[in-house]
């Protein structure tokens, strides 16, 4: 098959060439951003999920549903070594200095540009890369304490009523929420509870791993009050036929039912793992439709390119006492499994595997579905481990 025509499109965050599934979050942050617009209130919005579902690609697809409908946007990804000051604080200058173009006096504009220069003048003292924004006035006694709790709700509330006095709305889109600490997201929260309180046209759509409820819940009580919670899971074995099928009819092409049922078995219907089976069965077919042989003749090559990335990025990030132990995880299977028989099958008590188990959450690896459960927060990592390591060992070393 030619492969300038593949349309299949596997990469991080990259738009699927149809978005399948996906229908019922997209009406409920249309819904979100009409109503905020409106000064109705309605709660924000908090995706959750494994890796390899979509929660970027729905973030990015929010976000020009946000622009479509005027509002001022603007798009982080949490990183482990930063913090949220200094990520989303040039974002938001942004925004200011294009609220401030707009035509009017713009009183509460030119505050809100004030209010961030305070803010920026308490970032320098702990941040000292902080070079921009030494231009701007500041307000004293407002977001200039250094603390962010008080600081981040003071510089958002003014960002609210600076939008609001020009008519429109600002949309925050944060990507793996889960790394903030756990005083960023408490700030956070606090400057959403302020502006849905205040009725301010400001709205936070956030994505993280599905340990996040369980953050946003610990930080602040009231967080289920403020946001919505929705679970981006795998798709339907109907849905992951959809996916595949529809993309290759659009250039001519086809896939027999024999492969669709084989695809979705190896996938388990998660969006990134379709893009990579199609992408490679498109490649490796020498004619349309493709058959069961196609899809099979597929799963080495794409074997490969997982493990090298998909895999190998996480894999890679590891101390070799993680790797023994997800190692052993992966003994129980796909999982989830109770922490007890991971315990169990690695000849400890429960007690001695908080810590590891604490590394392991941190760094995205699992996850917590339900008490004394855990995990892999990536699908198909249990087979990739049994790839990369043929041989479990039990070692109850875990550094």
């Amino acid at each position: 098959m030619d492969r300038i025509r593949n349309p299949y499109s596997p990469g991080a965050g990259a738009p699927p060439p149809e978005l399948v599934g996906r229908a019922a979050i997209l009406e409920q942050a249309t819904t979100l951003l009409g109503r905020v617009l409106r000064k109705r209130a309605e709660k924000s919005i908090l995706l959750t999920g494994l890796r390899g579902v979509g929660k970027t690609v729905l973030l990015n697809e929010i976000l020009w549903i946000a622009q479509g409908q005027g509002y001022r946007t603007c798009k982080i990804e949490a990183i482990e070594d930063r913090s949220l000051g200094t990520l989303i604080a040039p974002k938001l200058r942004e925004i200011f200095y294009d609220l401030d173009r707009l035509a009017g006096l713009g009183i509460k504009v030119k505050r809100g540009l004030r209010v961030l220069g305070s803010f920026l003048s308490a970032l320098r003292v702990t941040h000292n890369e902080i070079t921009y924004g030494l231009d701007l006035d500041t307000e004293r006694g407002t977001a200039d304490s250094g603390d962010l709790e008080v600081d981040l709700p003071a510089l958002l509330v003014a960002l609210g009523e600076a939008a609001d006095e020009r008519e429109t709305g600002v949309a925050l889109f944060i990507d793996e929420i889960q790394y903030f600490s756990s005083k960023e997201l408490s700030a956070l929260i606090m400057a959403m509870h302020e502006i849905q309180q205040r009725q301010l046209p400001v709205v936070l759509v956030g994505a993280g791993l599905p340990i996040l409820p369980a953050l946003a819940g610990n930080s602040k009580s009231y967080a289920e009050r403020l946001f919505h919670f929705p679970i981006v899971g795998a798709l339907s074995q109907e849905e992951s036929s959809i996916a595949l099928q529809d993309p290759a009819r659009k250039e001519g092409a086809a896939f027999t039912v024999e492969a669709l049922d084989e695809v979705y078995r190896k996938t388990q219907g998660y969006p990134y793992f379709i893009q990579e089976w199609g992408y490679q069965i498109w490649n490796h077919a020498e004619e349309s439709p493709f058959t069961l042989n196609d899809a099979l003749s597929a799963n080495t090559a794409v074997e490969e390119r997982l493990d090298a990335s998909f895999f190998r990025v996480r894999f890679d990030r590891l101390t070799a006492g993680e790797k023994r132990f997800l190692r052993m995880m992966a003994e129980l299977g796909p999982g989830p499994y109770r922490i007890s028989d991971v315990a169990g099958i690695l000849g400890v008590k429960v007690t001695s595997l908080g810590p590891v188990r604490a590394k392991l959450i941190r760094k995205g690896m699992i996850y917590s579905p339900a008490f004394g459960d855990i995990a892999f927060s990536v699908p198909l990592f249990d087979a990739f481990m049994k790839r990369a390591m043929p041989h479990a060992t039990n070692d109850d070393t875990f550094r």
